[in-house]
């Protein structure tokens, strides 16, 4: 199913871009394609639907951070415990879209979209409207076993360009962690 199913113009010059669906391998260019139709029908804002996306695949969300922040401006760092897995991820887009942008966000907005929606926020590039999102920042590393099974580990968290944690809290006293 495509990522970008539904875009529109709302009223005039407001378009709509419905990405609820995930981050898959054609996002960041569904994205292009919507933002180039609503373009030619004189769009001056933007409505971005990520209510309800689980998320996806990180290197799509870091593509669509950037189709809005300019070459150099950090979308989102990753931090693990001992350093070998930190990585910092900017845009390259000399030529970012410039439009008025507001995210809507819900409580089943997670991971992959939840990076797009603090990379915007952070850097002022839009208004964010809904309640709290999900809170799925972490990085996990699948190490193979035998018999075609495999561990996932968490070994780093997903930080917004301002360094705040993607991750919600977790309850240690839920998972026999600390005190109940």
């Amino acid at each position: 199913q495509p990522s970008v199913p539904d875009y529109y113009m709302i009223r005039p010059g407001v378009g709509y871009i419905d990405m609820t669906r995930g981050f898959n391998f054609d996002t960041a260019d569904g994205l292009r394609d919507a933002l180039d139709a609503l373009h030619q029908r004189n769009m001056g804002a933007l409505v971005l639907d990520l209510r309800n996306n689980p998320g996806g695949l990180l290197n799509e969300a870091i593509r669509v951070a950037s189709a809005f922040l300019p070459a150099g401006q950090v979308v989102l760092t990753q931090k693990g415990r001992n350093g070998l897995n930190d990585r910092i991820y900017r845009s390259n887009n000399p030529d970012p879209d410039r439009t008025p942008l507001v995210i809507l966000v819900n409580e089943f907005t997670a991971s992959a979209s939840e990076i797009v929606a603090g990379a915007m926020q952070d850097h002022d590039r839009a208004t964010i409207l809904g309640v709290p999102s999900f809170g799925k920042g972490l990085v996990q590393s699948v190490f193979p076993l035998t018999q075609n099974t495999g561990l996932a580990l968490t070994t780093a968290l997903y930080y917004t360009p301002s360094g705040r944690s993607i991750q919600k809290p977790l309850d240690a006293a839920r998972f026999g962690l600390g005190p109940t």
